[in-house]
């Protein structure tokens, strides 16, 4: 695309992209292909969906997908409009109210959510490893910093935990912070747990912060150990520590079922069938975020989305890379939200 090509389409587009000023380092400063940051679950996912792109596309640069996980990727996607910010953002969780403020705050006034497909939050160990089942219930009061409110966490075993459970020392490792799968498994796996003691439930009503400390930070002291944004360093680390367990995305749990298995969580399996049909009590959906401002001063930006959307139905190259298909109904309204640009109004975020 020409210089004054892409200047027209910056001029056309209803929020004028930054990078036609002086945001982006001058007048006529551009980029001319796509950039996406976010999550290392979908990572592997948009990293397919840009080979198609490119395969489809002649002449068109190949998109740049970053994987910085989904809280760090969302805070570059706010941080402003222009071509030195990112047009979209991968997330295994949905936006949070508070990003979508900041987002506000910088200027992203127009952002598009679709939900692009499912994933579970996988709990795996090494084919060698010693069978082993848990329950949010274990898995909080193994990895929880403060238990219920009622101290530090003292347990060294799983047994310490679940008498039913072997006694060999607790070895978690994890996502970090910045990532959509700790949100995940704070929501889905420990928060779960906490509630298990109907005082935490009061206490959710009382005092919200206190309730999260309490219900979602974990342990320190090297029990749970956080392994960056990249999962497919867990699934080494497991290989050499056959007794530790992992958390990922179901995906990686799918890739790597030679050196793996899968651990239960309450006695249901991460399969294709149980995530997908939300069973699996780590089922969780996933999006990516665009900037409407973006999509007709990036070339090749809706191409990319139309892209995503061939590929998501259950016989679509995204499901042979490991990701479980969006029931019929979701993919009907993403696909319409791609078709249509509809932006995200924030009402219904948390």
């Amino acid at each position: 695309m020409t210089k004054f090509a892409l200047f027209a389409a910056c001029a056309a587009s209803v929020i004028s992209l930054a990078a036609c000023g002086d945001q982006t380092g001058g007048a006529g400063a551009t980029r001319d292909q796509i950039r996406a940051v976010g999550s290392s679950t979908v990572y592997p996912f948009a990293t397919a969906v840009a080979e198609l792109f490119v395969q489809g596309n002649a002449g068109m640069k190949s998109p740049i997908i970053e994987s910085t996980g989904t809280g760090g990727g969302m805070k570059l996607f706010c941080a402003g409009v222009g071509a030195q910010h990112p047009d979209i953002e991968n997330a295994s969780r949905r936006m949070k109210k508070s990003e979508f403020d900041q987002c506000q705050a910088n200027g992203v006034k127009d952002i598009i959510e679709v939900q692009v497909g499912v994933d579970g939050l996988a709990f795996a160990q090494s084919k060698n490893g010693p069978a082993i089942a848990l329950t949010p219930k274990i898995v909080y009061e193994a990895l929880a910093a403060n238990p219920y409110g009622k101290g530090p966490n003292k347990a060294q075993t799983w047994k310490d935990v679940d008498p039913s459970l072997p006694a060999i020392a607790i070895s978690v490792f994890g996502p970090p912070s910045t990532s959509g799968t700790r949100d995940s498994l704070a929501e889905l796996i420990l928060e779960k747990g906490c509630q298990s003691d109907p005082a935490m439930k009061a206490l959710k009503d009382t005092n919200e912060d206190e309730y999260k400390a309490t219900c979602t930070r974990v342990r320190e002291d090297g029990k749970y150990v956080d392994s960056g944004e990249n999962d497919n360093l867990i699934v080494q680390k497991l290989g050499a520590n056959p007794n530790a367990v992992g958390v990922f995305g179901y995906s990686f749990l799918e890739e790597n079922k030679d050196s793996l298995k899968d651990v239960p969580i309450n006695g249901i399996q991460a399969t294709y069938e149980t995530v997908s049909t939300g069973q699996y009590p780590g089922a969780r959906p996933l999006y990516i975020y665009v900037k409407k401002a973006h999509m007709h001063a990036i070339p090749g930006l809706q191409n990319f989305l139309n892209v995503f959307a061939a590929n998501w139905n259950p016989d679509g190259v995204l499901t042979k890379r490991g990701m479980v298909a969006a029931p019929d109904d979701v993919r009907k309204k993403s696909a319409e939200t791609v078709k249509s640009l509809t932006v995200l109004n924030g009402a219904d975020l948390k």
